[in-house]
């Protein structure tokens, strides 16, 4: 039976983020994960809340299940947590610094956040961003659950064992991609290209491809079977292989800046354009207060420069981003942009016990 609690309890936040990221995950090694410590560590916290609680908050019994008295804390941990990060926030005058990692570095994230970042802090001078990187979507990811980060930008896409549970995204912008060759491939000289004509040549992944999900899809739907993968040492390097390979091409979005080195062409692609997904994530329990502002900059910025414009056989995406499109893309013609620059708000993997 629970035991009654005392009078005047004083709740560690610390022990209150174990058990939400538990609730969660609804699994303790995965929690753990999430908040960077060790999984006795955990249950050491959530045991220690559960006794000045005097209650059970986790059934351990065949899995890892919420109770009734867990049920009824949850939504109050949550706000728990969302009421600290506002307490440190007025310690600075209202002004929070909403944490931005972003990823996808040789594809210069930072361009598209930077249209949307000044917008944000004119509608709320309250809003700080503060941008730092991320290795790729699964880490962001990680440190979006654990609280390392308030939001992530780049290309966000299903992960395995509901790894993305908890978090939102919203796509943004729809970017056009190129091919990027040296000046001695033998579709150097091309205005445009087609996916497919690119068949006989090599792919050039910068990193390993299974990491790369854009890039390995695109190769698996236009039948490039040669590839190859290598560090990503950044855009130099990027160039140098290119340069020294004729065989070799990559793929770059349309604005993407490169260096200005010469023996280097990007070729427009059509018929399909690839288009890279760009979307903003988040926590989607506790939400940082401040997050509806700069998803309002990015709605706006997609409306005014058509970021989201989007037509069936004109333009591919990957299977795994059509369910960011908006509703009523895929019909055949034009999206309203009006109607559709916001995107679709995304969640990750229903909860689970395993």
């Amino acid at each position: 039976m629970d035991a009654a609690p005392g009078p005047g309890i004083d709740l560690d936040l610390a022990h209150v983020r174990a058990f939400a990221a538990t609730a969660e995950t609804l699994h303790f090694g995965q929690a753990a994960a999430r908040l960077g410590i060790s999984q006795q560590a955990l249950s050491k916290r959530v045991a220690r809340l559960e006794s000045l609680l005097g209650a059970r908050l986790f059934d351990r019994d065949g899995g890892t299940r919420l109770t009734d008295a867990g049920e009824r804390f949850a939504p109050a941990a949550r706000e728990a947590l969302a009421a600290g990060e506002r307490a440190v926030a007025a310690v600075h005058g209202g002004r929070q610094a909403l944490r931005l990692d972003v990823w996808g570095h040789l594809y210069a994230p930072m361009r598209t956040v930077a249209h949307a970042a000044d917008a944000a802090a004119a509608a709320d001078p309250a809003l700080r961003l503060e941008p730092g990187p991320g290795r790729d979507w699964p880490s962001v990811a990680e440190a979006l659950l654990s609280g390392a980060a308030d939001a992530g930008f780049g290309r966000v896409h299903p992960l395995p064992d509901g790894r993305d549970r908890g978090l939102a995204h919203r796509l943004v912008r729809l970017e056009p991609v190129d091919a990027v060759v040296g000046a001695a491939h033998p579709l150097a000289g091309a205005a445009e290209l087609r996916p497919s004509d690119l068949r006989d040549s090599v792919l050039w992944a910068p990193a390993e491809l299974p990491r790369l999900d854009f890039l390995r899809r695109f190769a698996d739907e236009f039948g490039i079977a040669a590839r190859r993968s290598g560090p990503n040492l950044g855009p130099d390097h990027l160039v140098q292989h290119l340069r020294a390979d004729p065989s070799c091409f990559t793929l770059v979005p349309a604005d993407a800046p490169l260096p200005s080195t010469a023996g280097l062409r990007a070729i427009p692609l059509t018929g399909p354009t690839p288009l890279y997904a760009w979307s903003l994530a988040w926590r989607d329990t506790p939400r940082h207060p401040l997050l509806d502002a700069l998803l309002g900059a990015f709605t706006a910025a997609a409306r005014a420069r058509r970021w989201l414009d989007y037509v069936p056989g004109r333009d591919w995406l990957p299977d795994a981003d059509h369910a960011q499109l908006a509703p009523g893309a895929g019909g055949g013609g034009e999206k309203n942009p009006e109607n559709s620059a916001g995107g679709v708000e995304n969640r990750g993997a229903a909860p689970s016990s395993k």
